[in-house]
C-alpha cells in the first residue's frame, strides 16, 4: 500500500512538471508571436534599379497583405546601417556584405536579388570611341582600380584601367553624376538604372558598356542581394520568412505586371513613366532574368572568384556565414527557373524587342 502511495505521489510529481513546463513553452510561444505582431521590420534599399522589390512590395500592397509591419527607407546609407546592425533587412552589393562580414557584422545572404552585371558606362554624346575616353573626366570615383563595374567595362573597351589615365571624381549618388553630366560637367559615369535609360531618353549620353556577364567567361557573377541581420533572423524566424516571402512575390509582380511595377518605380524613383518601363525591360527581358530570388551557389561563387582575381577583397569569406539557406528553405518559396518557365517565357521570351514587349505588357496591366 505504502509503495503505490508514492509511486502514485511521483507521477503526480512528474504529471504536475510536465504541465508546468508545457504551459512555460506554450507561454513563451505566445509571446513570441505577440512580439512579432507588434514588431515593425526596417527594410532598407537604395537608388539604383536591382532592388526595384523593396518600393513593389510596399506599393503594391504585398506587405499589407501579408501581414507584415514594414518601415522602408531608400538611401545610400543602407549598407553601412546592415553593417552596424541598425537594419532587420537590406537590399545590398553583395561585395559589400563580404566585406562587412569579414569586419564582423552581423549580416547573412537570405536571398537572391539580381545577378553581377546590368551596371553601365554611360558617356557624353561628344564620345565616339573608347579611346576618346582617356585624359576625360569620368565619375568612376577616385580609386576606379578598386571597382569591379568599371574593371569590366574599361576591359570590354580595351581601355586602360587605372585612375591616372583619366580625371577621375566622387559622387555621393548615381543621380548626381547623371546631373553632371547632363550638365556638361563630366564626359562619363559607372552607374546601374534608371540613369543608364534616362541619358537615353533625354538624350544626354549613351551606354558605351555593360558589365554584366564575367569577362572572358560566359557565366554570371553576383551584384547585389536581400541580406538579413542575424540577430533578426534568430529572434524573429516567422518575420523573417515572411519577409523573403514578400520579396518573392514582389519580383513575381516585376515579371508579372511590368507596367504596374514600373509606375511604382517611377514614383519612387522620381523618374518619367517611360524611363520606368525600359528599366524594368532590362531586368526582365532585355538582359535576360537578371532580377531572381535563386539561391545559386554557382552565381555566388563565381563572384567571389572574380572579387579575388581583381583583389577586391582580401581573402575569401567563410561561405557557410556568408550564405544562410536554412530560413530561405523554411520558407518554401517557389523555384525559381520553374516560375519563369510556367509564368513568363511563353508571354514575355527573352530576346523579345522593347517596342513588342511594351505593347504586350500594356494590354496586359490596363
Amino acid at each position: 500500500m505504502k509503495k503505490r502511495k508514492i509511486i502514485s505521489l511521483l507521477c503526480t510529481l512528474v504529471l504536475g512538471t510536465t504541465l508546468i513546463a508545457t504551459g512555460c513553452s506554450k507561454g513563451s510561444k505566445e509571446t513570441s508571436t505577440e512580439k512579432d505582431k507588434d514588431y515593425t521590420v526596417n527594410l532598407g534599399y537604395y537608388n539604383c534599379d536591382h532592388m526595384t522589390s523593396a518600393c513593389v512590395a510596399k506599393d503594391a500592397g504585398i506587405f499589407d497583405k501579408m501581414g507584415l509591419k514594414v518601415n522602408v527607407s531608400g538611401n545610400g546609407k543602407v549598407p553601412q546601417a546592415m553593417a552596424a546592425g541598425k537594419m532587420d533587412v537590406g537590399y545590398i552589393g553583395y561585395a559589400g556584405l563580404i566585406r562587412g562580414l569579414a569586419k564582423g557584422s552581423p549580416i547573412t545572404v537570405a536571398a537572391n536579388n539580381h545577378l553581377g552585371g546590368s551596371m553601365y558606362l554611360v558617356v557624353s554624346n561628344k564620345i565616339k570611341d573608347p579611346k576618346d575616353l582617356k585624359g576625360k573626366k569620368l565619375g568612376i570615383g577616385t580609386k576606379p582600380e578598386e571597382s569591379e563595374t568599371w574593371l569590366m567595362c574599361a576591359k570590354k573597351l580595351g581601355i586602360p584601367t587605372e585612375g591616372k589615365n583619366y580625371d577621375c571624381v566622387e559622387f555621393g549618388s548615381d543621380k548626381d553624376a547623371y546631373l553632371a553630366l547632363k550638365a556638361g560637367k563630366i564626359d562619363g559615369f559607372t552607374c546601374c538604372d534608371p540613369w543608364g535609360s534616362m541619358a537615353e531618353y533625354e538624350k544626354t549620353g549613351h551606354i558605351i558598356a555593360t558589365a554584366d556577364k564575367i569577362v572572358g567567361e560566359d557565366k554570371w557573377g553576383e551584384c547585389c542581394v536581400y541580406s538579413m541581420n542575424t540577430k533578426f533572423e534568430k529572434e524573429h524566424p516567422e518575420l523573417a520568412k515572411k519577409m523573403i516571402q514578400a520579396h518573392v512575390e514582389a519580383m513575381k509582380y516585376c515579371y508579372e505586371h511590368p507596367i504596374k511595377a514600373a509606375k511604382i518605380f517611377a514614383k519612387n524613383y522620381q523618374v518619367p513613366e517611360e524611363v520606368a518601363i525600359m528599366t524594368i525591360y532590362k531586368k526582365t527581358v532585355g538582359e535576360g532574368r537578371t532580377i531572381t530570388w535563386k539561391m545559386n551557389d554557382d552565381y555566388f561563387k563565381t563572384e567571389i572568384d572574380t572579387l579575388m582575381k581583381y583583389k577586391l577583397i582580401e581573402e575569401e569569406p567563410d561561405y557557410d556565414k556568408l550564405i544562410s539557406k536554412k530560413v530561405y528553405e523554411e520558407a518554401k518559396v517557389d523555384d525559381f527557373d520553374k516560375f519563369i518557365k510556367e509564368n513568363v517565357d511563353s508571354v514575355f521570351p527573352v530576346g523579345m524587342k522593347y517596342e513588342e514587349w511594351k505593347v504586350k505588357a500594356m494590354e496586359i496591366d490596363k
